[in-house]
């Protein structure tokens, strides 16, 4: 779904579910320049390949001519000004009807059904709105005053109360309040009905539509002057729920909300532009008409948004925003970017010194379980998952001494995982075999000494077949003997005796992966006393040559090691955590072997644990570090070129030891399990989508251009969304024609006249060739210009029509009829 909003513009939209649904969709929006209006219901409208449409509209057929005419609303002369369309591209003389008042926002439907489009006009200063009923010709009644309250500044339009004629929705502003009013079969007001908004609100926009999926018509309103939205759910018989409000942030200054669907999820989601902080936050709707508010990491704009629109700009089935500010020259188009975010953890009591975590599925029930090694305790402590993010109680297995650190893998090939720990103490790895419901057998030991009584402290394990035999083997680091040991394995459950190879001072950590795409397994060694990492290739029969070594900073004390494909080039990278110096450093690789010089982000303080995932589903890796002298975790999203974001930070609630990952409420998003140190437990953060909008490019409008609004749509019929822009400083309107992965063509120029300023835009096929027209109403120059299309995104000079001397047009208003099946903009 796709929403546009304008300046000095009444806006008419039309949105649709990408299942034929049409969604009723009605916003009126103003900061006492500005309108929007959406109306729905009119499926002719829609494109049969575009899964959200949206149509606004400057044009309406007045007199049933099958040719669109042009209503503006001239605020200096206090009338409307009604242009009746030849069909040929060309209009007839202005004919003005007075409103006795200034108009500040115009709305149309047809109010008393008898199938000819009427004007409904607010009247901001005289606390009122005017209804002029339409003769079916192209004329006017009078208007008929409606009493409104005080400060009527916005308006929409719909069927509040299911009787299938047309509402009317105002906000009132000086009273803080949304008035409905309810009409009879022949325009007149059948009834009045006032919902309070929250105190002091000053209310500045309303938006309708479906948010809770009833089939019935919901309000949201944008509260300035208390920092929040709010959600009024229809009832359909013309009455709402209580306001549920939700809070935006202080001095926040709500000011405009557009509507589209961000998240590609067919629910109606919210952007809200903040004047108070300078930013677009973005609210995700879930269908019942709750609005969960994304962590807004990314966008703050300086100075302030004043122009926002959405629309499907790469076909991606999703919306994206643009935005023109207040005093600029350009525009900037934003897209969604999925954060993630992670829930408050869920704690869970382990034994003494939780040191290592690992996941897997240990009793086969497609639900991810926990298993932790409880250093001080000398035992394993296996958490079951129950699949919806929880788990059961601790069960113990005893290990040797002090065991360090925990993996699994399936040792004997009877697809039931079983675990291996390092016991640092004893000098030996323990195998636990799994029985697949979720028990383990007593350990069998392995001794990583080479003889007995000397000390190897072995620290880390990896998991591989490094023989290609089929049958995982171990790879250990022994810190105490700096050296690193192969255990083959038998495909039983059983290791041959360690082969051990000599490392540089004090290995911690080991990863594997294959280094030089030979197929043949490889390692990799963080070192801590030697600041180095050392790369060994693997041979495919279990042995692998000389070390090569890559030095990080000096003191830099290596915790923990990881790999993954971080720039998407199909080589393997590696992530190391450089406790000494509060970062992580990553190190892309060739694909022959070898390995860039590390490139550092920071992180918390000592970080001890990392772990690679693709936590906001962007088919990019994403880091996760255990950072022990916080509180917290860090998570780096990556770029997908071996880049990656500043850190993200988790509170833990306890020093962070150890970090694993894996899928424990089942809804697809990775979350992440860290034990505590000193805190004996083991705590759980559910991911979840967090969206924010990311400044994806600008598009420069020319040098004192103030761009006031804007239109989008097929303007060269090639399936991809273009730019019409009103530059209102410049004199001229813009033309940005669309490639792929929005790219846009320098700006075109069509000059609207010396001294024009242009002030807002519509689009419509004024002279019935199936081609999208523009018209643009110029506030100086007292005129109504349109350009008209020549379907390969160029126009032609503008035909200019006058709307009386001093009259500044400020909004143009257009309704679709039925013979027209213009594109979307």
């Amino acid at each position: 779904m796709s929403i546009v909003t304008q300046p000095r513009q009444i806006i008419i939209q039309i949105v649709r579910k990408s299942d034929g649904k049409t969604m009723k969709m009605n916003i009126a929006e103003t900061d006492n320049r500005k309108v929007q209006y959406i109306k729905s219901q009119l499926r002719h409208l829609f494109h049969p390949h575009d899964k959200f449409r949206l149509y606004y509209n400057a044009v309406g057929d007045f007199n049933n001519d099958s040719r669109l005419d042009i209503v503006v609303a001239n605020r200096h002369d206090n009338n409307l000004g009604v242009f009746l369309g030849y069909g040929n591209g060309t209009f007839g003389t202005q004919i003005t009807y007075s409103t006795g008042a200034t108009p500040y926002f115009v709305a149309v439907g047809d109010f008393n059904n008898d199938a000819r489009l009427d004007i409904v006009v607010a009247y901001s200063y005289d606390d009122n709105i005017g209804i002029f009923l339409g003769y079916g010709n192209g004329f006017f009644s009078s208007p008929t005053r409606l009493s409104t309250g005080s400060e009527p500044n916005s308006i929409a339009v719909g069927d509040f109360n299911n009787d299938t004629l047309l509402d009317i929705v105002v906000t009132n502003a000086g009273i803080n309040s949304v008035g409905v009013l309810l009409h009879y079969n022949r325009g007149t007001l059948a009834k009045k009905i006032t919902f309070a908004s929250s105190g002091g609100s000053h209310l500045r926009t309303v938006v309708t539509g479906d948010f809770n999926n009833d089939s019935l018509v919901d309000l949201v309103v944008a509260n300035y002057a208390t920092n929040n939205i709010g959600f009024l759910p229809g009832h359909g018989n013309g009455t709402f729920g209580t306001e549920m409000m939700t809070f935006i942030g202080l001095d926040s200054y709500p000011y405009a909300i557009a509507i589209g669907d961000f998240d590609k999820d067919n629910e109606l989601d919210i952007a809200v532009a903040n004047h108070g902080s300078n930013n677009v936050d973005i609210f995700l709707g879930n269908g019942t008409g709750s609005f969960v508010r994304q962590i807004n990491y990314e966008n703050s704009f300086d100075p302030l948004p004043s122009v926002v629109a959405t629309g499907d700009l790469n076909n991606d089935g999703g919306s994206e925003i643009i935005v023109a500010y207040n005093d600029t020259d350009n525009v900037h188009i934003y897209v969604p970017y999925d954060t993630s975010s992670f829930a408050s953890q869920m704690i869970y009591l382990t034994g003494s010194d939780p040191y290592s975590v690992a996941v897997g599925d240990f009793n086969n029930d497609s639900r991810l379980d926990i298993v932790v090694a409880n250093r001080h305790d000398n035992n394993l402590g296996v958490f079951l998952g129950y699949g919806n993010g929880t788990f059961g109680t601790q069960i113990t297995y005893s290990t040797g001494a002090t065991p360090y650190f925990v993996a699994v893998g399936d040792f004997n090939n009877d697809a039931r995982l079983d675990i291996v720990v390092t016991n640092n103490n004893d000098n030996n790895l323990g195998v636990f075999l799994g029985y697949g419901n979720g028990t383990f057998a007593t350990q069998m030991t392995y001794p990583t000494n080479s003889y007995p009584g000397l000390t190897s402290w072995p620290c880390s394990v990896a998991i591989g077949d490094f023989n290609n035999d089929a049958r995982l083997d171990i790879v250990v680091t022994n810190s105490a003997a700096n050296q690193v040991g192969i255990l083959l394995g038998y495909g039983n459950g059983s290791f041959a005796n360690q082969i051990s190879y000599s490392s540089s001072y004090s290995p911690q950590s080991v990863a594997a992966g294959d280094f030089d795409n030979d197929t043949c397994m490889d390692i990799v060694v963080a070192n801590y006393d030697s600041d180095s990492i050392d790369v060994r290739l693997g041979y495919c029969n279990g042995t692998f040559g000389d070390p090569i070594t890559y030095f990080t900073d000096r003191f830099s004390f290596l915790r923990s090691i990881a790999v993954g494909d971080f720039d998407n080039d199909t080589r393997i990278d590696i992530v190391v955590a450089n406790y000494g110096y509060d970062n992580i450093g990553v190190l892309l690789g060739y694909g022959n072997g070898s390995f860039t010089k590390q490139i550092t982000y920071l992180t918390g303080s000592r970080p001890a644990s990392v772990a690679v995932g693709d936590f906001n589903k962007d088919n990019r890796l994403d880091i996760v570090v255990a950072n022990s002298n916080d509180i917290n975790v860090s998570v780096l999203l990556g770029h997908g070129d071996g880049s990656f974001t500043s850190q993200m930070t988790y509170s833990t609630r306890f020093l962070a030891m150890s970090v694993a990952i894996g899928d424990f409420n089942g809804d697809t998003r990775l979350d992440i399990v860290v034990t505590s140190s000193d805190g004996n437990r083991v705590g759980v953060l559910l991911g979840d989508i967090n969206l924010v909008f990311v400044k994806k490019m600008t598009l420069n409008t020319g040098l004192g251009s103030r761009p006031r609004s804007f239109a989008i749509g097929h303007f060269n019929n090639d399936d991809r969304l273009d730019i019409a822009i009103a530059n209102s400083g410049t004199n001229n309107v813009g033309i940005f024609l669309g490639n792929k992965n929005f790219y846009f063509t320098n700006q075109t120029i069509y000059e609207t006249g010396s001294a024009s300023r242009p002030y807002s835009l519509a689009a419509g096929d004024f002279n019935n060739d199936t081609q999208l027209d523009i018209a643009v109403a110029n506030y100086d120059s007292n005129t109504i210009g349109v350009f008209l299309g020549y379907s390969n995104g160029s126009f032609s000079n503008q035909n200019t029509f006058s709307t009386g001397d001093s009259s500044g047009p400020l909004r143009n208003l257009k309704v679709e009829s039925n013979h027209y099946h213009p594109q979307v903009f």
